[in-house]
């Protein structure tokens, strides 16, 4: 089975989901989405193994969310995720895919059910 995480190496949970795959004799293919953002049709297809919305995984912390007015923006899942290609690091981290499902390492323990 192959294993993707999309990971960004200056966060904990993204550092700690990774290593608990390792830990697992699991050797991912990693993905650092803020260098190597999904395109639309990747993050389409990870939403719908995620079983989410876009809105469902974007980072509303991010410094990023509030410049752009998303709090006050009512957006429909095409804009969100077009918003999401071009800023990556509103994307919430990690995200785990293996085979047909996805799961979201926050916390990283929530990867371990889709293996």
């Amino acid at each position: 089975m192959t294993v993707t995480i999309y990971h960004n190496p200056r966060c904990s949970k993204s550092r700690a989901t990774l290593a608990l795959l390792e830990e697992r004799g699991l050797k991912p293919k990693i993905v650092d989405y803020l260098k190597t953002p999904p395109s639309a049709a990747e993050l389409k297809t990870i939403l719908k193994k995620l079983g989410l919305k876009a809105k469902d995984i974007v980072r509303k912390s991010e410094q990023r969310y509030a410049e752009l007015g998303l709090k006050d923006r009512h957006l429909d899942d095409e804009a969100l995720i077009a918003l999401m290609v071009a800023n990556p690091i509103l994307i919430e981290r990690p995200i785990v895919v293996a085979g047909g499902k996805a799961a979201i390492g926050r916390p990283p323990e929530n990867v371990l059910t889709i293996l």
